[in-house]
């Protein structure tokens, strides 16, 4: 366990790198590292007996532990000592069964209830096929102009997808925006956003991407995300990444019509002290 983001990448950094299912973790990393954060986040990585990393989690507060792929026993010395480090794990975000096996040894260790929250797909494309009706307008880099519709925009899409309500949103579009990581679909105006991440490890992650309700089903996510995607291989980057709601068959049906194909299946699962949130279902 330790807190520093620079010995993290430098023990796990070969292994964020080496499967496309650790992609979310690197960007994480890469992020903190830019940008150091007051959050105090939290890093773990997992040797086997001849010192060679095989799993890692982190955590960005106040978010979930993020994991990569490891076995039950693993998962159970993972959470012995993270519950030492950082008591307070609302929940973890993970390859579903990872998900599945930490929420169980935090359950376990703690009372408490490990929660099913929300079930997603990863996706990853390396040659993009056109839009069968492409929307009209252009993909363009947002700018100050932008700013305030894509903030509320930005806690839309939080609340609509489940993810919190956005109390964030100022400082992600200017970051966005900042760092030409946020980018606008025009058709005489805004009418849909798409985001992505720098490339780490060749690998661009696109996300979030967002049309408001009364300007769907015109094309313009599918038209903005190609656009974004092309230009990501394009620039260099050797294949695109993104993540959808299994819950969502429209978004997962457009995604894999401009050549994306699922990877793995990732969960949320949110945990909840005993006496806290009696209402909750139980564990699934």
């Amino acid at each position: 366990m330790t807190e520093s983001a620079d010995e993290f990448a430098g023990r796990a950094g070969e292994l964020l790198a080496s499967r496309i299912e650790h992609n979310i973790l690197a960007t994480v990393l890469a992020g903190v590292r830019l940008r150091p954060s007051s959050s105090s986040p939290v890093f773990a990585y997992i040797e086997d007996g001849e010192g060679v990393v095989v799993a890692a989690a982190l955590r960005t507060p106040p978010r979930p532990m993020l994991a990569t792929p490891m076995d039950a026993g693993t998962a159970d010395a993972l959470m012995d000592a993270w519950l030492e480090r950082d008591p307070e794990l609302p929940g973890v975000n993970a390859p579903r069964e990872v998900a599945r096996r930490l929420g169980r040894a935090w359950a376990q260790r703690t009372g408490g209830r490990s929660t099913f929250a929300l079930a997603l797909a990863m996706h990853t494309l390396d040659r993009v096929c056109d839009p069968v009706r492409p929307a009209s307008g252009r993909l363009r880099g947002a700018g100050e102009d932008d700013r305030q519709l894509l903030i509320a925009w930005t806690r839309d899409f939080a609340r609509e997808a489940g993810i919190g309500d956005g109390a964030d949103a100022a400082n992600v579009v200017d970051r966005g925006i900042d760092r030409g990581l946020l980018h606008v679909w025009d058709d005489g105006g805004p009418v849909a956003f798409v985001g992505h991440t720098p490339p780490v490890a060749h690998v661009v992650r696109i996300g979030p991407v967002y049309t408001p309700p009364e300007r769907r089903s015109r094309g313009y996510a599918s038209s903005a995300v190609a656009a974004l995607s092309r230009a990501a291989l394009d620039g260099g980057a050797r294949r695109c990444a993104l993540y959808t709601d299994l819950a969502n068959p429209t978004s997962n049906r457009i995604y894999a019509a401009l050549g994306y194909n699922r990877v793995s299946e990732w969960e949320d699962r949110a945990f909840t002290r005993s006496g806290h949130g009696a209402s909750n279902p139980p564990p699934s």
